[in-house]
């Protein structure tokens, strides 16, 4: 299946679940139309970086680009949460006549999948703005990272290479 939105009202990233053992999700919706795919932490923290700095270099050759300040939509996904795919690639490009960004999710490919499923959004720069600014607080509320090693520390302690194996 191949979901398009040419406009969005709302497309965010979430999760389900506690620190370390979250399931991150994409959600896209237009009217009552839907669509949850899932993502890696990974994903979603390389696509709102990605998204940015595109953001910023067409800002620099094009004046006519202004950063509308844009809330963080910070209500939590919507319900029901059932993924539509598990999303494999992901691929970014800039209509320069429309100023908008269009983002397509593309399903893992596998051997019993021989067309993969799209979820393909086109994002105004202020939804853009409102996606980066979520997706960075959700990517920072997770689980701290060790000062020595930089794993991150689970809630009941965490064996750090960088010193010996210390429980901290």
């Amino acid at each position: 299946m191949s979901f398009l939105f040419e406009s969005v009202e709302r497309f965010v990233a979430g999760t389900v679940g506690q620190p370390g053992e979250r399931a991150f999700f994409i959600q896209a919706r237009h009217g009552n139309r839907l669509v949850t795919v899932a993502v890696e932490k990974l994903q979603v923290a390389a696509l709102a970086e990605r998204v940015e700095l595109i953001i910023n270099e067409f800002r620099k050759s094009d004046s006519s680009i202004r950063l509308l300040t844009s809330e963080i939509d910070d209500a939590p996904l919507e319900l029901p949460i059932e993924s539509e795919f598990e999303v494999g690639s992901i691929s970014i490009s800039w209509d320069e006549s429309k100023k908008m960004m269009s983002i397509e999710l593309l399903e893992i490919v596998t051997e019993e999948i021989e067309t993969p499923n799209t979820l393909e959004v086109q994002l105004s720069i202020s939804m853009c703005i409102a996606f980066i600014k979520r997706s960075k607080a959700l990517i920072g509320a997770g689980r701290l990272p060790c000062p020595f090693c930089g794993m991150p520390i689970d809630p009941q302690g965490h064996l750090c290479p960088r010193a010996n194996g210390y429980r901290r």
